[in-house]
């Protein structure tokens, strides 16, 4: 048996999404013309509170628009030192946006507004780049897929309103946070002027995340995507895949919170494990006695994939292509190991 626990993007389309994507209506999305791009974008728009939508065939790609649109060059945005924009996005936020990146060391991930109020540059320093963004992730990935409540949200967005800052959420796995946390995904437009969302993660879709903002930041995010490379023709078949995941598969996401807590309890017993973060969602990280990837060549030996995210630590995402059976399976072989 093989069990690919590397990541929740190793998802294959399910029947219904296929069928979806066959009978797309597409068009030439650069022109403005495919129905099934725009049904999407509007869709996600409006489940999010948000005037508009921009499909891009990546997060990362969403993620650097939203930075690019909402900084100038010399400007400076806040993130917690794990975020993705800042560790997993090439260097994107120097190249694309000119932009210098002041790190907070947060809860697993997570920053307030009390931790990110000091660090506002003042705008009248010339030695100090300008504050202009600040950027959360939710869950985030570093931290084991933990989440922001609106509750935690809503303070930081007061600060950032009273300091004519920008905010943005790297929304990656967004609807696994919701599903944890109960929250309503259209409170968010109350909060945030950028909100990236993946439907490649979690959702099961092949392809894409959606950039969601006011109609004007969309409109010149449709310019920045062009300059990136990012402008695609008869997207809809993809556009469909997501439509099918949003209708059908965030009801299902807390199954696979629930594999991530069994794998987690059995991680707890074994002799070779030194430490498992708390699990909220459907991403455990352990800590291991002997190096992470001798560990690794066990687990594939036994037909197990998982990646390393330090030395000493292991990744285990779960998704909608690990059964129970599956579930079962891994618990039986971290036994063994």
């Amino acid at each position: 048996m093989i069990v690919d626990l590397r990541s929740d993007t190793v998802t294959k389309p399910t029947a219904g999404m296929l069928e979806a994507m066959w009978h797309a209506e597409v068009g030439d999305d650069v022109f403005g013309e495919d129905e099934t791009v725009n049904a999407l974008e509007e869709k996600a728009a409006k489940m999010f509170g948000m005037e508009a939508g921009l499909f891009c065939p990546s997060g990362t790609m969403t993620n650097q628009i939203a930075i690019k649109c909402f900084t100038q060059p010399m400007d400076e945005l806040i993130a917690d030192q794990t975020s993705h924009v800042y560790r997993y996005e090439g260097g994107g936020i120097a190249f694309n946006s000119a932009v210098s990146t002041r790190l907070l060391n947060g809860d697993r991930g997570r920053i307030t507004a009390e931790m990110i109020g000091p660090e506002i540059n003042s705008a009248e320093n010339v030695h100090y780049p300008r504050t202009s963004l600040i950027v959360l992730e939710n869950t985030v990935n570093k931290g084991g897929g933990s989440c922001y409540t609106i509750a935690d949200i809503k303070p930081i967005a007061e600060l950032c309103k009273d300091k004519g800052l920008k905010l943005h959420l790297d929304g990656a796995r967004i609807f696994n946070a919701l599903t944890h946390t109960g929250d309503k995904a259209v409170d968010y437009g109350k909060y945030f002027d950028g909100i990236s969302i993946c439907i490649s993660k979690g959702l099961g879709a092949p392809v894409g995340s959606v950039l969601l903002a006011d109609k004007a930041t969309i409109k010149y995010a449709r310019r920045v995507r062009k300059v990136l490379g990012g402008g695609m023709r008869q997207a809809g078949f993809l556009a469909a895949a997501g439509i099918y995941a949003l209708d059908h598969h965030i009801g299902r996401m807390n199954i696979d919170h629930a594999h991530a807590r069994v794998l987690a309890e059995q991680l707890v017993q074994c002799s070779w494990v030194k430490n498992v973060l708390p699990v909220d969602t459907n991403i455990v990280l352990f800590d291991t006695i002997e190096p992470a990837e001798v560990v690794l060549k066990k687990l594939s030996n036994k037909g197990i994939k998982a990646n390393s995210t330090d030395t000493h630590r292991i990744r285990f995402v779960t998704h909608l292509d690990i059964h129970p059976d599956q579930v079962e399976y891994v618990v039986k072989a971290l036994k063994e190991l």
